[in-house]
């Protein structure tokens, strides 16, 4: 069944000592994962050492090694790893993991979302109910829309088959290394493959295998050279 390419063991490539190993792998599919977002965080939070951690009012912990910027808004419970730079005008809205090295730029929103390390979401991007995984970058504009203009729940679509998540609220799974062009839009429920990539301006209804690229007609196309 091609819907197995979507399952978290075989969509993440999570490392036995992670933080995240044996949490994902409770779940069959990454979405299932959605909803305990905020209690994951909390948990490894109040595990941290606060030689390495600043606790910052409720349930928000910042490395000592990362860089917030003034004009910022954090709420709880939110984690910040080291090499982190959230920018001015950035607003995380709490049950967020931001993972080492990325970056949260300017007026870029993330709400009850994992951005698992080396993400970038850069300029005016809003990411939420997601996972984005080690190495994603979101161009100039791209969001995750995760909500249906029905308010009803959330199908992923993958070659020609279907799975209702029971999800009134879910964003996209991004994979690894994957790159989204400027003023994308992953419509709720999509899953992008590792080192997929999706053209700017595109409006994406439907998962994207791995190393396969997303026209802006829609037109999905396995990439032909890889670097």
């Amino acid at each position: 069944m091609s819907l197995d390419d979507l399952k978290t063991a075989n969509f993440f490539h999570i490392e036995p000592d992670s933080i995240f190993y044996k949490f994902f792998l409770e779940s069959t599919y990454p979405w299932e994962l959605l909803d305990k977002i905020g209690d994951f965080v909390k948990t490894i939070g109040s595990s941290l050492s606060l030689s390495d951690y600043e606790k910052v009012g409720d349930d928000v912990w910042i490395s000592k090694e990362a860089t917030i910027y003034e004009y910022t808004t954090i709420k709880g419970p939110t984690i910040i790893e080291s090499g982190v730079e959230v920018r001015p005008g950035a607003f995380i809205r709490g049950k967020a993991y931001i993972g080492p090295r990325s970056v949260v730029g300017t007026a870029t929103e993330i709400k009850n979302s994992f951005l698992i390390g080396h993400v970038e979401v850069p300029h005016y991007n809003y990411v939420g109910d997601s996972i984005l995984a080690f190495g994603a970058h979101f161009g100039a504009g791209s969001i995750t829309s995760n909500l249906r203009a029905d308010k009803g729940d959330i199908t992923v679509r993958y070659k020609g088959e279907s799975i209702d998540t029971k999800l009134r609220k879910f964003g996209a799974i991004v994979g690894e290394s994957a790159e989204i062009g400027c003023n994308a839009v992953l419509n709720p429920g999509v899953l992008i493959g590792e080192k997929s990539v999706v053209y700017p301006l595109s409006s994406v209804f439907v998962s994207v295998p791995a190393h396969h690229i997303h026209k802006q007609t829609g037109e999905i196309k396995c990439q032909i050279r890889h670097r």
